[in-house]
């Protein structure tokens, strides 16, 4: 039997398009002699969908959509994901299903048995589980369709009730077809490796297993689609952040005409779960993830220019590059906005780093717009020190002139802190906290620094002198992030165990780490999530992002 992959790009809610896709990977398949075509989860209207789902208009439009591509599903049976009706009064409305077309028909669905809901996901709120599990008979072969997390409830601690493929084994299926919608993060470039294996050595039966890919706001999909034979031997791996289509053999022994590219004892045995957080872990991923972020939301909300201001700092210099290239140098406008405690090598390296790139880029010192404002509080601030307010007026000035320019010239602000900033709250509300996305928002400064050095990789793009020089906001005479924050080699490493491993603050202080900073960090973390629950989309590249995939409450006094 010879089962294609068709790992795709989809639209959230673009059923024209995405049933354009759809038809266009099912022809491709018929051409290569397929006799199953599978497609990804909630493919037909693209995930997540979140409350589209409650609207009787949107499902509607699946199930037109359905209608159409099963025209096409003739001589070729065809998977594709999409919701489906719960025709039960009790539980949800709606069941997450994998629909199997043939003859121009539906000849069965599947439906979904475990509903993540956590971190980004939320298919509770929408799904109800699966009540049965029947295998589809097809040419000969038994054939157990899962979707996504399906085939991740294994090990010592499952999170669900029910696992579908020990339903399945009792219709003593011949292979294993599971349809994804499955996130990129850094440790789950080989997390999906280990729990498909698990599977194939726990049933014994090969599993080719279709995921899709693209950016849907915050959430990246990276593809890399996986086939194994019944060994737990690595067929294929399609490519990361690719759209793309392959085809295999499946042989009656659970084996595929196509040779073993990775033989099973060379492959993980268990998801990723770092102790310490690796700066250089994944970075060629990462860099490859946030450009698919940038370059997706711009083209799916039908954006094409992009501003940012440009500091002379590492967070722009690798934002700017970054943008560069997901957009095109020619539709990224670097805006320099010196002050008075600018130093003259932040605007030779920021202008440096245009030049490099090739995009064009504006000068706007601020001097006389800060002390205008200076000027007309007088009255109110009267001889009172200077302090985090003055400070706070220069970055609001300066994200007043992108808005500004932003809104004349069409652009989309990109937003340029990173993952220790917005942890701790360095940062201005209404200034430099404002933009459309934050590119950076789920990278560790350590990891900007190691995506700096990715990006020179063949050659100088940014700087040397925007790498090696000390972090600085330039807010006031010789400034140094160090001056409120502690180092960020040790900073990181507190705010990694505390966010991605939701360690406590004793644990903490028992790797090592000093109990006084470490209760400073944690607080600092609490205290400011107001600021973070204003914040923009952010691209999410680590197993746990601010944003819709880490909830907390602003007045909570947990640590704070």
């Amino acid at each position: 039997m010879k089962i294609a992959l068709a790992q795709q790009n989809y639209h959230i809610g673009n059923f024209e398009e995405n049933t354009r896709k759809i038809i266009e990977g099912i022809d491709w398949a018929k051409k290569q002699g397929a006799d199953i075509v599978m497609f990804s989860e909630l493919c037909v209207c693209g995930y997540p969908p979140r409350d589209f789902l409650e609207f009787e208009d949107f499902i509607s439009k699946c199930y037109q959509a359905i209608d159409t591509i099963k025209k096409h599903a003739d001589s070729i049976a065809v998977i594709v994901g999409a919701p489906d009706i719960n025709p039960v009064r009790e539980g949800k409305d709606l069941f997450n299903a994998a629909f199997f077309l043939y003859e121009k028909e539906v000849k069965a669905v599947a439906h979904k048995t475990c509903l993540p809901n956590y971190d980004v996901f939320d298919e509770y709120r929408y799904f109800e589980p699966a009540y049965d599990w029947n295998i589809i008979e097809f040419k000969g072969k038994k054939l157990a369709i899962t979707i996504c997390e399906d085939i991740w409830n294994l090990g010592d601690n499952p999170l669900y009730r029910n696992c579908p493929m020990d339903e399945f084994m009792k219709f003593q299926p011949d292979v294993m077809l599971n349809i994804s919608a499955s996130p990129f993060d850094y440790t789950h470039v080989e997390d999906r490796k280990a729990i498909v294996k698990l599977n194939v050595s726990k049933y014994k039966l090969p599993m080719l297993y279709c995921n899709g890919v693209g950016s849907q706001t915050e959430i990246v999909f990276d593809g890399s689609s996986l086939v194994f034979d019944k060994n737990a031997n690595l067929i294929s791996q399609l490519p990361f952040f690719e759209e793309a289509f392959e085809i295999f053999e499946l042989k009656d022994d659970g084996t595929f005409a196509e040779p073993v590219k990775v033989k099973a004892e060379d492959l993980p045995d268990a998801e990723l779960d770092p102790a310490e957080l690796d700066y250089n872990l994944c970075t060629a991923e990462i860099h490859a993830a946030i450009v698919t972020g940038i370059k997706d939301y711009f083209s799916k909300m039908g954006f094409t220019k992009a501003i940012l201001g440009s500091s002379g700092g590492i967070d722009s210099a690798v934002t700017l590059a970054l943008a560069c290239e997901a957009l095109g140098s020619e539709n990224v406008k670097a805006v320099l906005m010196p002050s008075q405690y600018s130093s003259d090598h932040s605007v030779s390296d920021a202008e440096q780093l245009s030049k490099n790139l090739g995009n064009p880029y504006e000068i706007i010192p601020i001097k006389n717009i800060y002390e205008s404002f200076l000027t007309q509080l007088k009255p109110i601030y009267k001889d009172l020190p200077f302090s985090v307010a003055e400070e706070n007026i220069q970055s609001r000035t300066r994200g007043n002139l992108l808005m500004a320019i932003a809104n004349k010239f069409s652009y989309i602000l990109l937003n340029t802190s990173n993952k220790s900033e917005l942890a701790t709250g360095y940062g201005t509300l209404y200034g430099d906290m404002a933009g459309g996305l934050g590119v950076l928002g789920d990278c560790y400064k350590m990891q900007v620094y190691a995506l700096a050095k990715f990006i020179n990789r063949n050659k100088e793009i940014i700087p040397d002198n925007i790498i090696t020089k000390p972090p600085s906001a330039e807010l006031r005479p010789g400034q140094k992030d160090s001056d409120s924050l502690p180092e960020y080699e040790i900073l990181d490493r507190i705010l990694y165990q505390y966010i991605e491993r939701r360690k406590g603050p004793n644990e903490i202080k028992e790797q090592g780490f000093d109990a006084a900073l470490v209760g400073r960090v944690l607080k600092m973390v609490n205290v400011n999530e107001y600021k973070r629950n204003q914040f923009c989309p952010i691209i999410r590249i680590s197993p746990k992002a601010f944003g819709v995939g880490r909830r907390m409450p602003i007045v909570g006094k947990y640590l704070s």
